[in-house]
Parts: structure tokens; C-alpha cells; sequence
């Protein structure tokens, strides 16, 4: 599958293009591109510093699932359950759960429940 093409990719080709003719403009439009393509590196590692905070700095729910958690094994749909607020949804609960697993805070295992079914189950790490 062919890679699709940045924005910087596009300025980089037109700069190239540039470089190649001449013109009376080519010192201008070539200042423009290099401004350009160093305004979306500028964005991309903004975006990124703000990522990396806003993963760093959790949120109030992610707080308050690892609250219920404990050292005995605990499904999604029973966490759930014990949680309440008013936009709070299990796929919301469930991505908290990740997010913990992930920072190594919890931990998850398979669990059979009474119906036969394979569950995830979770408890402090």
C-alpha cells in the first residue's frame, strides 16, 4: 500500500521543485516553505507534549476505578457496578482498566464465570 503524503511531504516536493528552476520568487517561496514546514513540526511536538501530559495526569474516574479496586479479582461489569455517576458508561470503565494494566497499577486475568463464559477479571498489581 503506498504511504499517503504529509503535508511536509507536499512542501519538500515543492521545494525541491524550486530549487531546481529559476526565479525571481525563488528565494521567497523557498523562506515561505521552510516557515511552513517548521510551523507543522512546531504543532506536531506540541501535540505531542500535551498527549504525553494529559496521559501522564489520568483523570478523576481512572482514580476512582483503581478506588475500587483490590488484591481479590474483580470483573468490568462488577467494578461497574459499584461506581456511579451520571455519564459513566462500562466501555468508559473498561478504558480506565486499561489504562492502570498499562501503567502497571493492575493487573487482569481470565476468569470462568458462573454461565461459562470467559471474563476479564482485575485486581491491584
Amino acid at each position: 500500500m503506498e504511504k499517503k503524503m504529509t503535508k511536509k511531504d507536499y512542501f519538500n516536493a515543492i521545494k525541491e521543485i524550486i530549487e531546481s528552476t529559476e526565479s525571481e520568487l525563488k528565494e521567497t517561496l523557498i523562506y515561505f516553505i521552510e516557515n511552513q514546514i517548521a510551523s507543522i513540526d512546531n504543532k506536531a511536538e506540541k501535540a505531542k507534549e500535551r498527549a504525553a501530559e494529559k496521559k501522564a495526569e489520568g483523570d478523576a474516574l481512572r482514580e476512582s476505578v483503581k478506588a475500587v479496586l483490590t488484591s481479590e479479582l474483580q470483573t468490568a461489569d462488577e467494578i461497574f457496578s459499584q461506581l456511579n455517576g451520571e455519564d459513566l458508561t462500562i466501555a468508559k470503565v473498561r478504558a480506565r482498566l486499561t489504562q492502570l494494566v498499562n501503567l502497571g497499577e493492575a493487573s487482569k486475568e481470565d476468569v470462568k464465570t458462573e454461565d461459562g463464559k470467559n471474563k476479564k477479571a482485575y485486581k491491584l498489581a
